[in-house]
């Protein structure tokens, strides 16, 4: 892909939550082999951006545009982990390919393709022996590597992760860190939702800090650079 090629447009940007607005006039643009890190304040629209991007909010104004072939639903997405779905009563082999869903339509049956890709993925992610495993008895660290192998599955150019490393040990957590700039460096553009600014700084490319009065969009350098880097002197936050 192009490096330069956009996959996702954003202009003038107004979005709101429960009426009242949250982003106003945002602009930036992530190309292909990004890997922006959001950081912000809790209630300054984090998740409304989220919401926003996979198309479960209508903007209040301006425009999300999918470019370089993106589409909608070829988004690979890691949620926040809820009580219920860690306790999610499935092989991790099924969560993985379900991440296929989407692709597959009205097939009944997966693919020998998808079933294919699924095995990659497991294998990349380390949890091939975890297959036949029920997703509930793993740790939290197995539990996000497998909802990063079904993100996988769901694209080969995005992933949306949100707070992925939220509860996770030191050790664990620099693990899924690594892994997660190995799957950026090779090809596939990331957007991560993250209240760690030390980690926003080390592997980002681009940082959009939000703010409950204004945002800012740019380098770690610039970021450092900017007023907005002020909320680095706040302390980290869960937001």
């Amino acid at each position: 892909m192009d490096k330069q090629e956009f996959l996702i447009n954003i202009e003038n940007l107004t979005l709101s939550y429960e009426n009242m607005t949250v982003i106003k006039d945002m602009d930036f643009r992530v190309t292909g082999g990004d890997y922006l890190c959001i950081v912000g304040e809790n209630g300054s629209g984090k998740s409304t951006l989220v919401k926003a991007l996979l198309s479960l909010k209508k903007p209040v104004g301006g425009t999300i545009t999918f470019g370089g072939g993106l589409k909608q639903n070829e988004i690979g997405y890691l949620p926040q982990q809820t009580g219920a779905q860690q306790d999610f009563p499935a092989s991790v082999y099924e969560v993985v390919i379900s991440g296929c869903l989407n692709s597959r339509g009205i097939r009944p049956f997966y693919s020998d393709r998808e079933r294919k890709m699924t095995a990659e993925n497991m294998e990349r992610l380390g949890i091939t022996h975890l297959r036949k495993r029920s997703y509930r008895e793993l740790s939290g660290g197995q539990q996000q590597r497998v909802l990063l192998a079904r993100a996988l599955c769901a694209t080969k150019k995005l992933l949306l992760l949100d707070e992925p490393v939220s509860g996770l040990d030191p050790m664990v957590t620099a693990e899924m860190y690594e892994l997660i700039a190995d799957i950026n460096r090779s090809g596939v553009t990331v957007i991560m939702v993250t209240h760690d600014i030390s980690a926003a700084m080390k592997y980002a490319s681009h940082i959009l800090c939000l703010r409950q009065d204004t945002w800012f969009f740019g380098t770690p350098g610039e970021f450092l650079a900017d007023s907005s880097s002020d909320f680095m002197k706040g302390g980290e936050n869960n937001g």
